[in-house]
């Protein structure tokens, strides 16, 4: 490396600390500067949840929420006092943990270093991304277990050990969130070898094994309440939800709030409410039509998943008929702060990632085939149930390491122009279709509110 480039690269990585330094801080001053946020929705839920399991309460409250992040605040109360503070500390940790992991998973993908690293560093600067660690959701110790899964599956793809250590933490992550209740067994492919095609049995079967004994304690005690083994089950409510909201936008007449009260007064255990909500969907369906269900929800959906208007921006000080629940007490200067810095990055990561998936041309192998699998199964999920900008948060990583190759690739060739890259072609073919996939992916993030009017007179 030459004395030069050196310099660049320490001039990159001190501008990237120091915008990570800057949006924790503007972050943290959101939080407390005027008084703490309040906890809203499902945070709510959480945070009672774990002061009844430090006051001796039952450590499955709930059929609809999964018990680990229940779990994991009341450890961190125990520990260090009930404090929301020290909950976000150690999220905090996870979260700088998932951008390690992320830059770990790139490099065993086929990423270069430089890649790599802006990926890594373009996850941690995001505002929209940062801030899911303050909040009591489970989503930052959720990505760190899967994101710990890949990381292991990828880089020690034959040893037990790694398989029992990643079939451990996918059991952990199917009781932080029902996310992957359908997915793992897609994990398995990891254990695909390339080189002289087999199965590598042994690890698999230590792989599920470990995640059968880490959930067997719900399982049994979904058994033993309810009929039947199960960890939590909100997915006929979220189907409902999710088939019957209007809007493009989180949190304008939000009709999870308001419908989970009937939900869970339709029936005593979780299959009377499913059944009867089940029944509920198919009469929907009926009514409506098949096809002009799913032409709706392809023009709701993915405008919520994809929105700019991160629940960041949404719980920001705004207009209540635009969806903002103005929950943090900020001053103006610091509200459009964050607000710019959420939109810049959202934008640079979607728009870079579909260049950089446009033109990735490395072979496929089974790591990229589980990655690929990982962001389908969830895009297919949410076509259909119910949708919050927050269920981005899972595939970011991905994106931010698509983003990452695509713009180390054209730093690489402003380096030294003409200079080939064995991750990412430039072909106009490629390059055509990666400016048809931003267009789309902007399209998605930014113009939710504007076409459904919102308030609009």
């Amino acid at each position: 490396m030459t004395a030069a480039r050196r310099a660049r690269c320490t001039a990159a990585s001190a501008l990237a600390a120091a915008l990570f330094v800057a949006s924790q801080a503007l972050l943290w001053l959101a939080y407390y500067g005027d008084g703490a946020k309040r906890l809203i929705g499902d945070e709510e839920s959480y945070q009672a949840f774990a002061l009844a399991i430090l006051g001796g309460g039952p450590w499955m409250p709930s059929s609809i929420w999964p018990p680990l992040q229940s779990l994991f605040l009341a450890a961190i109360y125990a520990a260090f006092g009930v404090h929301v503070l020290a909950a976000q500390l150690v999220q905090t940790l996870l979260f700088v943990g998932c951008a390690v992991l992320l830059r770990g998973i790139w490099r065993d993908l086929g990423g270069s270093v430089r890649a790599a690293n802006i990926a890594a560093a373009l996850f941690l600067v995001d505002p929209g991304n940062a801030a899911y660690a303050h909040w009591l959701w489970p989503e930052v110790p959720h990505l760190f277990l899967a994101l710990l899964v890949f990381r292991l599956l990828l880089a020690w793809p034959g040893s037990r050990i790694a398989a029992t250590a990643a079939g451990a933490c996918a059991g952990l992550a199917l009781l932080a969130k029902s996310l992957l209740t359908a997915f793992w067994p897609f994990f398995l492919v990891a254990f695909v070898q390339r080189e002289r095609p087999r199965f590598r049995l042994v690890p698999a079967v230590a792989f599920v094994v470990a995640l059968g004994v880490v959930t067997a304690p719900a399982l049994w005690h979904g058994l033993r309440e309810y009929g039947r083994p199960m960890i939590a089950d909100s997915s006929v409510y979220n189907l409902w939800v999710g088939i019957t909201d209007r809007w493009r936008t989180d949190y304008v007449e939000d009709m999870g709030g308001a419908t989970l009260p009937a939900f869970l007064a339709s029936g005593e255990t979780p299959q009377q409410r499913n059944a009867v909500y089940r029944e509920k969907v198919l009469a929907f369906v009926r009514e409506h039509g098949a096809f002009a269900v799913l032409g709706d929800q392809l023009g709701r959906q993915y405008f919520r998943l994809f929105s700019a208007k991160t629940p960041l921006v949404s719980q920001l000080p705004g207009a209540a008929c635009a969806g903002h629940l103005s929950v943090y007490s900020t001053p103006d200067w610091l509200t459009r702060t964050l607000t710019l810095w959420n939109d810049a990055f959202h934008a640079l990561i979607l728009a870079a990632a579909a260049f950089g998936l446009a033109g990735w041309r490395r072979r496929p192998d089974a790591g990229w085939v589980l990655v690929g699998l990982y962001v389908a199964y969830q895009l297919a999920l949410l076509l259909l149930v119910h949708v919050k900008a927050r269920f981005l948060f899972p595939m970011m990583p991905f994106f931010c390491g698509f983003a990452g190759s695509f713009l180390a690739a054209s730093l690489a060739r402003r380096d030294k122009p003409g200079r080939a890259d064995d991750t990412i072609a430039s072909t106009p073919i490629r390059l055509a279709a990666g400016a048809a996939l931003a267009a789309l992916l902007l399209v998605l993030a930014f113009a939710g509110p504007a076409l459904d009017r919102l308030c609009a007179g």
